[in-house]
C-alpha cells in the first residue's frame, strides 16, 4: 500500500493513503542503518499490521524529487508564498529571502497576497511594480470573502504545495477556506495525533482533493541567507538572468562594478529598487559572515 507522510512526531509517521485514510506508522530498522530519516511528504510503501487500529510500517521511501532542510520536506512541487496587503504590511526582505532559498533547491514559487478586503488598490499596484518582472505568479485573495480563492485552488490541483509566511497574514483561514475537505482531515489527522498537541510545531501536510497536499511550515521568520557563496546570489534573481554576461566586468557582483548592466536597470525602472535593495543586502551579509 502506498501513501504519503503527513505528519512525523516522536518516531511515529503518519502515512495517508488515498481513499483509505492516516495510518499510524514506525519506520523499519533498515532506515535507520542507511542513515535514511522519513521526512514529511516522502512517498512511502506500508505494510498494514491492523487496518481497524490504522497502524502499520513503512518498508520503501520512494527516490525524493526535492528536500529541504529548514523546514525538514521532502517532494515539494511548489511553494505558495503567502503574505497580507496590509495588517500586517509586506516584508519584502523576508520574502526574498524565501523566494530565494526556493530558487536554489528548484521549486517554482507562486505569491499569494491575502487581506484584499481591507487594501486599496493603490497598496495592491505597488506590489504589483516589485513583482511583475520577476516571473513569479502573483495571485490577490480574501480569504475572508472568498475572492480568487479559485485561483489558488486551481493552482494547488494535483500538486504537493509548502504554504508559508509570517505570522498574522491568513494562512489558516486561506487554507480552511480552499476546501472543507481539508477541514475534515485536518481534523481527523490531529485526533489521531492527540500526543503532539503539546509539542514543538512540525511541518504537516493537508490533503485535499486526492492527490493535492498544503503543507503549512513553520519556522519561516527565521530565515538566514548564509549557506552559500556571494558569487552565487546574483542567479537567485530571476529579473538579473537576462543581464548576465552583458557587464564590462566577468562574474559582476552587481553591487559596485562600474560598467554593470543590472545597475543601469535600477535606473531605468527595469529592476525594482526594493529588489536590488534586498539583493545588496544579502550580499552584504554573505561577504561579511564569519567564517570557521
Amino acid at each position: 500500500m502506498q501513501g504519503k507522510i503527513v505528519k512525523g512526531i516522536a518516531g511515529f509517521y503518519y502515512v495517508h493513503v488515498v481513499e483509505s485514510g492516516v495510518y499510524e506508522c514506525k519506520a523499519k530498522g533498515i532506515f535507520r542503518k542507511e542513515k535514511v530519516k522519513p521526512l514529511v511528504g516522502d512517498n512511502v510503501e506500508i505494510e498494514v499490521l491492523d487496518e481497524g487500529e490504522k497502524t502499520g510500517n513503512i518498508i520503501r521511501i520512494f527516490p525524493r524529487s526535492s528536500e529541504l532542510i529548514r523546514p525538514a520536506v521532502a517532494n515539494i512541487d511548489q511553494a505558495l508564498v503567502v503574505f497580507a496587503v496590509v495588517s500586517p504590511m509586506p516584508h519584502y526582505n523576508l520574502l526574498d529571502r524565501f523566494l530565494v532559498m526556493m530558487e536554489r533547491k528548484g521549486i517554482p514559487a507562486v505569491l499569494c497576497f491575502n487581506k484584499t478586503d481591507i487594501a486599496d488598490q493603490t497598496q495592491i499596484d505597488e506590489i504589483e511594480a516589485i513583482y511583475r518582472q520577476c516571473g513569479y505568479p502573483l495571485l490577490f485573495v480574501s480569504a475572508l470573502d472568498g475572492k480568487n480563492i479559485d485561483c489558488v485552488r486551481e493552482v494547488l490541483k494535483g500538486k504537493t504545495t509548502a504554504i508559508a509566511g509570517p505570522s498574522g497574514v491568513g494562512k489558516s483561514s486561506l487554507i480552511n477556506g480552499l476546501t472543507p475537505e481539508a477541514n475534515m482531515e485536518t481534523g481527523s489527522i490531529s485526533r489521531k495525533i492527540e500526543r503532539g498537541k503539546h509539542t514543538t510545531r512540525h511541518s504537516e501536510l493537508f490533503p485535499i482533493d486526492g492527490d493535492s497536499y498544503i503543507m503549512d511550515t513553520p519556522g519561516f521568520s527565521s530565515l538566514y541567507v548564509n549557506d552559500f557563496d556571494k558569487e552565487e546570489l546574483r542567479l537567485y534573481f530571476p529579473e538579473f538572468i537576462r543581464y548576465e554576461g552583458t557587464c564590462r566586468f566577468h562574474g559582476c557582483g552587481h553591487v559596485h562594478e562600474p560598467g554593470c548592466m543590472v545597475r543601469d536597470a535600477v535606473e531605468e525602472g527595469r529592476v525594482h529598487p526594493v529588489r536590488y535593495r534586498n539583493y545588496t543586502e544579502m550580499y552584504e551579509e554573505l561577504k561579511n559572515r564569519r567564517k570557521y
